[in-house]
């Protein structure tokens, strides 16, 4: 709002405006969708594009730009899974999936389900992975969505430092789709 960089400037001549993230994933074999990390924005992407609602969700960190759409789940949702991660993390003292529980315990259409990193879940016939990545100064997630039909893998940071761990890029690795989550130059 008010800014006069380059890239805003670009982005107002091209008609172009910044939305925050939220990936949708569909699983053309059981009709299901996953939604990875609630935007503020994630009403209006879903009101403006022609994609199924949800069957769950993930959620890979606690920033205000990847959980805060959750607020809009019960005008959207008679029930939502999402899944986070349970590690507990030193800032805050409790997990990611903790936080959503405690934050969101007002909507009951939200059921948490605790992840832990590294170990896969089965998330509308996906299996998903959240692993650690560097973006201070709270714990955030990468995740891997992998068809286990097909093999496809979708690779996934919504927020992220070039101090992504050894372990973590080694699961990262080699997807047929990479999403980083980034702001450029124009």
């Amino acid at each position: 709002v008010g800014c006069d960089c380059d890239t805003c400037r670009e982005a107002r001549e091209r008609g172009v405006e910044r939305s925050r993230f939220s990936v949708h994933v569909e699983n053309e074999r059981t009709g299901e969708s996953l939604l990875i990390d609630a935007s503020p924005d994630f009403r209006h992407q879903f009101l403006t594009q022609d994609v199924p609602l949800p069957t769950a969700a993930v959620i890979t960190h606690i920033h205000f730009d990847h959980v805060d759409g959750l607020g809009n789940a019960y005008r959207v949702f008679d029930d939502l899974p999402v899944y986070a991660a349970d590690a507990v993390d030193p800032a805050t003292e409790e997990s990611v999936a903790d936080t959503v529980r405690r934050k969101y315990d007002y909507l009951d259409r939200v059921t948490v389900h605790d992840a832990s990193p590294f170990d896969p879940v089965r998330i509308c016939g996906f299996d998903c992975t959240l692993v650690p990545v560097d973006h201070p100064p709270l714990d955030c997630y990468g995740l891997t969505v992998e068809d286990p039909e097909t093999g496809a893998k979708l690779s996934l940071s919504g927020d992220t430092s070039y101090a992504v761990p050894d372990d973590s890029r080694e699961a990262l690795a080699d997807p047929d789709l990479l999403l980083a989550d980034g702001i450029v130059p124009a």
